[in-house]
């Protein structure tokens, strides 16, 4: 079992998407682990993203990030890191193929409503980063199928 970590970006949060979001990983089988609502100060996000310092994008997108609140959320299931990266779609939301959440909802390349870890090492990283120990919840939700 792999885990990721999603961000549910401002413009996420903003257009009142989140129960979509979260509704696309539901319902391809990943298990949410962790969920909190935080309005990052610039150097969390700048530490978090420190790999584009420098990059053009970078004092827009640290802007865009620290504008209003994120959702971070830990994810498990089979390939999910992979499987989140389909369900979500290209990093360019025009460039996004049909049906994923950044075709749907997205504006552009950076206002592009989630980011999500790109591997499973970043994934694991990326989680904790955001979540200190015991916030994240291993559990069967089995237990709660049966009627």
């Amino acid at each position: 079992m792999e885990r990721t970590c999603v961000i549910i970006k401002p413009d996420g949060i903003g257009k009142k998407v989140v129960g979509e979001i979260i509704k696309s990983f539901e319902s391809e089988g990943l298990k949410l682990l962790g969920m909190k609502m935080v309005w990052p100060d610039r150097s969390t996000i700048e530490n978090f993203y420190d790999v584009h310092r420098g990059k053009y994008f970078f004092e827009f997108f640290i802007n865009f990030m620290t504008s209003g609140p994120i959702i971070v959320t830990a994810w498990e299931g089979e390939n999910a890191v992979f499987g989140v990266r389909n369900i979500i779609g290209s990093t360019d939301s025009m460039e996004a193929a049909p049906g994923t959440l950044r075709r749907m909802f997205g504006t552009d390349g950076r206002k592009n409503l989630v980011h999500a870890s790109d591997s499973v090492e970043n994934g694991i990283k990326e989680i904790k980063f955001f979540f200190k120990n015991g916030e994240i919840i291993d559990y069967s939700p089995e237990e709660w199928k049966k009627g």
